[in-house]
């Protein structure tokens, strides 16, 4: 098994190192830099014709892309501790609090990311203006994500799970980029000092 990574600040690879080391579970990994386009390379497009990171190769030469199909595929092989629910009440809650982390907050993060940040400047077909149009939508969705967690230590429930995992990588992603949550996002914010401060927070 090898796990093709991207170091910080790179959200989805950090997702799997996160739920890995909340496992216990050492991946044999590589390295990919997305500034020096490894990524795109033939060698790796090969393994994954997105060309994107993270991917996951099985010793039979399976690849798993995606973070998330990486992730349940972890979980699948080290049911415990359970980070996508174990009934199907809590699965379902952990699914739902998943999609909304990605559609609700991480799409118009990576839109701003995308369209108007330094580093993605040479991506062809950027546009500063639909970039800045998300900068609101960012907003919103933190307020949305603050009033959610407002009695609630976790987002889907009473537990830390892969939902948890997907915010919190937006959330740092959304900072680095220079749309991160503001101090009335009272809620979040401390939502987010509670689950940084884990361990695995620091893969």
């Amino acid at each position: 098994m090898l796990f093709y990574d991207s170091p910080n600040p790179a959200p989805n690879p950090r997702r799997v190192r996160i739920f890995a080391a909340e496992k216990g579970i050492e991946l044999p990994s590589k390295e990919i830099s997305i500034p020096a386009r490894e990524q795109k390379s033939p060698e790796y497009m090969a393994k994954n014709p997105r060309g994107q990171t993270p991917a996951l190769e099985l010793d039979d030469g399976t690849v798993i892309a995606e973070s998330v199909a990486i992730c349940r595929y972890l979980e699948a092989l080290h049911p415990e501790p359970a980070l996508f629910g174990t009934t199907p009440t809590e699965i379902a809650l952990v699914e739902m609090w998943s999609r909304r982390a990605e559609m609700v907050a991480m799409y118009p993060v990576g839109q701003v990311w995308v369209h108007t940040h330094k580093f993605t400047a040479a991506l062809p077909g950027r546009n500063a203006e639909w970039g800045e149009a998300n900068r609101p939508r960012v907003a919103d969705a933190f307020a949305f994500f603050d009033r959610s967690l407002e009695n609630s230590a976790f987002l889907a429930g009473d537990s830390f799970s892969m939902a948890d995992i997907i915010l919190l990588t937006t959330v740092d992603f959304a900072t680095f980029v220079g749309c991160g949550p503001g101090p009335e996002n009272a809620a979040l914010n401390r939502w987010h000092e509670a689950v940084s401060a884990r361990p695995s927070a620091a893969a």
